[in-house]
């Protein structure tokens, strides 16, 4: 009826809205080509604000940043009239239906654009043809770092951007706002490292097919948090190797206890040390905190040894004070070496008791021969230094406790002269 045709034409949700298009008169121009195509290289300004740095891997050699990238031109194609000359929104679907500069991350590993709820695109067009484009991306890239001060190491990347298509005479990258076009989030902060800062730089790239093209640069520098290190990796190679010098005010007859101690702090180094190793990279260069724990490992090792070394001499000590005294008593004798044979221990209470040996003339004439034979034979020269290697001998076998009261003294110094050069060194 009449009254249900004049009722639909009031009815203005059924009026079809003016399209974007034809406000833009995007239908009469060919938006495969770049503005001013033919002529001088049309500038791309740049400016970043990063929203986070979500994560930085070792092992990987890469970082993670998400980012809000604009893009600044001007295409006279899209220019429009406006009285009240304002700009123009738009969101993601108009960017498939002109030109916009085809930015990439030189060196990403992965990269996408936000698109929650929708896509995180923004286009605004001024009436005079300026065009500002903005996403929001989250992009891992490269990182190529030098970890032969880990962890007292400071790490410098970057993020590039570049034109994947436009060369330098087809498109100019430059910073919208200079040094100013780089900001960053105030909250921005890393669990292992400091951001100690954040600057823009650009360049050239060449290419030897394509040529050189404009690459704009997102540099920061990074340190390294040292106090978790402390507490996961030197600290503990610390007191290992302090736990180890406990041996030396251990009897030296108390051998279970030496060498169990000596093996327990080797074994919880060995420990250490590959728990270190298993969260870095298999990297071909020694670390700085591998020269730490591996001098660490070695002081504990030589205790081990030192033990060794005085037991050692203890046994050449006791096997000769043995055969001095002679064959005073056979009884005496075979309890003292089965005593030594199941406990390892020279029992002191019994070597010192009061027992006369009996001399072997036999012996006794063999002696003197042969001493007199050698008196004859040896230059002053020799018999000197024969005196002297059998002093020297004789002061080491029969004090070899003193090596552990050297080693009290010596191990600690010399380990603390080792970490005063170290910390002054790589800090």
């Amino acid at each position: 009826s009449k009254r249900e045709i004049k009722m639909r034409k009031l009815d203005s949700t059924k009026v079809r809205p003016l399209k974007t298009e034809q406000l833009l008169h995007i239908e009469d121009h060919d938006f495969a080509l770049r503005p001013g195509f033919g002529g001088s290289p049309i500038p791309v300004g740049i400016d970043v604000q990063v929203e986070s740095i979500d994560s930085i891997s070792e092992v990987d050699m890469d970082f993670t940043m998400t980012l809000y990238l604009r893009h600044y031109w001007k295409d006279e194609r899209l220019s429009f009239r406006s009285n009240k000359n304002k700009s123009m929104t738009f969101d993601g679907r108009l960017i498939k239906k002109i030109w916009v500069p085809d930015v990439f991350f030189v060196h990403s590993k992965r990269s996408f654009i936000h698109d929650t709820t929708v896509e995180n695109i923004m286009l605004r067009v001024y009436p005079d043809g300026n065009v500002l484009f903005s996403l929001r991306i989250t992009v891992s890239a490269m990182c190529f770092m030098d970890f032969s001060r880990f962890p007292l190491d400071t790490q410098n990347c970057s993020l590039e951007l570049e034109s994947y298509a436009y060369n330098e005479d087809d498109l100019m990258l430059y910073w919208k706002h200079g040094n100013k076009s780089l900001s960053t989030d105030e909250h921005i902060s890393l669990s292992q490292f400091f951001i100690e800062e954040f600057s823009a730089s650009s360049g050239l790239a060449f290419y030897s097919s394509t040529g050189w093209y404009n690459r704009l640069f997102i540099n920061f520098a990074l340190r390294r948090h040292i106090f978790f290190f402390v507490l996961q990796s030197y600290f503990p190679a610390m007191l290992m190797v302090m736990l180890s010098w406990v041996s030396f005010w251990i009897d030296r007859r108390a051998v279970p206890a030496r060498v169990s101690l000596g093996i327990t702090t080797v074994l919880t180094m060995s420990t250490i040390m590959t728990g270190v190793s298993a969260s870095m990279p298999q990297v071909s260069y020694i670390k700085a905190v591998d020269v730490y724990l591996w001098i660490s490992f070695l002081f504990v090792f030589l205790s081990v040894i030192e033990y060794a070394a005085v037991n050692y001499l203890t046994t050449i000590e006791e096997r000769k004070q043995l055969k001095k005294r002679g064959k005073a008593s056979g009884m005496y004798s075979m309890d003292a070496v089965q005593a030594m044979a199941f406990d390892g221990c020279f029992h002191d209470t019994d070597v010192d008791m009061d027992l006369t040996p009996f001399p072997d003339p036999c012996e006794e004439n063999e002696t003197r021969a042969s001493q007199t034979n050698i008196s004859n034979v040896d230059t002053p020269r020799l018999k000197r230094k024969r005196s002297l290697k059998g002093n020297v001998g004789r002061i080491i076998l029969q004090n070899n406790h003193v090596i552990d009261t050297y080693s009290r003294i010596i191990f600690p110094s010399v380990y603390i002269v080792f970490n005063f050069f170290y910390w002054g060194l790589y800090i």
